[in-house]
């Protein structure tokens, strides 16, 4: 069932319904809002979408709004309070690439100007082809990680059906989404 079908008659405070509508597959043009997605990507992993969902705004609150150069900096006492802090998935392999994954951020955005950036220029590739990118520059981020991080976040195509509502929204506000 695609994530559309899931969707579907849901109601309109659903948190997927909420999803699905207005962040699912839209291009995502700050930096710290798309790091953002990729750390509710990886600590989905094991979990269901819903979960993630449910406490995305704790996450944003622990991950301190998201922002790439706090959370590269974040030392052993941060990671022990993250740690504890039941509103996240207290995973500490997650928590650990997550910091990892900031401070790799942090150099490509020197290098590229911004991790959109980067991420543009390497678009359009496979899924197979980003797979491996990331894998060279990231951690704990297979290749379904990388695949709804890319659908989610406008760079690989499947987001929404095409007889989707949102599909011809999501196809105005994004034309490279069809690329690949």
């Amino acid at each position: 069932m695609s994530y559309c079908t899931f969707c579907e008659g849901r109601d309109e405070k659903d948190v997927h319904h909420v999803y699905h509508k207005n962040q699912y597959g839209f291009p995502i043009e700050n930096d710290d809002e798309l790091f953002g997605r990729l750390i509710l990507e990886i600590n989905q992993a094991g979990l269901s979408w819903g979960t993630i969902l449910n406490k995305q705004d704790n996450f944003r609150e622990a991950f301190d709004n998201y922002s790439i150069i706090t959370i590269a900096a974040y030392d052993e006492t941060k990671i022990q309070q993250l740690l504890m802090n039941s509103g996240i998935i207290r995973n500490q392999l997650k928590i650990r690439s997550v910091i990892y994954n900031a401070q790799q951020v942090r150099q490509i955005k020197q290098e590229f100007g911004s991790f959109k950036h980067w991420l543009d220029k390497n678009h359009p590739k496979t899924k197979e082809e980003w797979t491996k990118l990331f894998k060279k520059s990231f951690k704990f981020v297979g290749g379904e990680i990388v695949n709804e991080f890319l659908m989610s976040s406008g760079y690989l195509k499947g987001a929404h059906e095409e007889d989707c509502m949102i599909f011809d929204v999501v196809k105005k506000s994004n034309p490279k989404w069809l690329e690949i």
